[in-house]
């Protein structure tokens, strides 16, 4: 068995979005596998349900799963997923922003119905949930982990919305890290390579488009492989716990070295 990322997470309440599916879901599961008390948004009513049940199999607390239903492009549905985890834990102590879709097209192609489109579910709903939930992550000197991703720190032609999504959401990180950070809250991201999720044939990709996409895959990050939800979600669980105490505004890649590569 793994040994536990999560000291000091036990009973702590963990705001997860987008847990329904891929790096949401398995965040969702590794909280309530750590003994926090979960709540879990998602507009697919079936796949929170499921979430739900893994989150108790994994050890979440028995009546510690709520599940809220929410399209987080509406204002008030951000508003209500936030009010609604207060209203039944009574607190909040990690949000985890994980919520987000990918948008093919360059400048050329892409039309600005898809850029709004990607610009509110990635960035402006990231910025909206982050303001809801501070009063309350500052009441219990908690902490946010934003999902970002490699594209964030690096830019990729074809999907340049997603790109503009994801490095604003580093930039978001940083600056609400150090207007927090004198009064306990912290504040980081993770920045995932290419992991196996269904986030890619939401796009557009056919299975045989995606599986040659990841065979590619091996050629574009230096360990040669793509990644796994579970290597990001360890690594939330840490940045969420207590054995990340001293490390704010960071933007860590969860890459395989994705990152650091320079075609030659």
């Amino acid at each position: 068995m793994a040994t536990s990322n999560g000291a000091g997470l036990k009973e702590k309440v963990a705001l997860i979005t987008g847990a329904t599916s891929g790096i949401g879901r398995a965040c969702a599961i590794d909280l309530g596998k750590e003994g926090c008390f979960v709540a879990l948004t998602g507009r697919n009513v079936a796949a929170l349900e499921e979430v739900a049940k893994l989150c108790l199999q994994a050890g979440a607390p028995e009546d510690k799963v709520l599940q809220i239903e929410a399209d987080l492009s509406k204002d008030e549905d951000c508003e209500r997923v936030v009010s609604s985890a207060v209203s039944h834990f009574g607190r909040l102590d990690i949000l985890v922003n994980s919520a987000g879709i990918l948008a093919a097209g360059g400048i050329e192609t892409i039309s600005m119905e898809t850029y709004d489109s990607q610009m509110n579910i990635n960035t402006r709903s990231v910025f909206l949930l982050m303001k809801l939930a501070l009063p309350h992550i500052l009441q219990t000197k908690g902490n946010i982990v934003n999902i970002s991703s490699v594209t964030g720190l690096r830019a990729f032609p074809g999907v340049i919305a997603y790109n503009m999504s994801k490095a604003a959401v580093d930039q978001l990180t940083r600056s609400v890290a150090l207007e927090v950070a004198s009064r306990g809250v912290r504040v980081n991201a993770v920045n995932p390579g290419v992991i196996v999720s269904e986030v890619h044939k939401r796009a557009g990709l056919s299975d045989e488009a995606y599986a040659k996409f990841l065979e590619h895959g091996k050629t574009t990050h230096a360990m040669g492989r793509f990644g796994e939800v579970e290597e990001v979600s360890r690594a939330v669980v840490f940045l969420a716990s207590d054995n990340a105490t001293f490390i704010t505004g960071a933007t860590l890649p969860i890459d395989g070295g994705r990152s650091i590569m320079c075609p030659r």
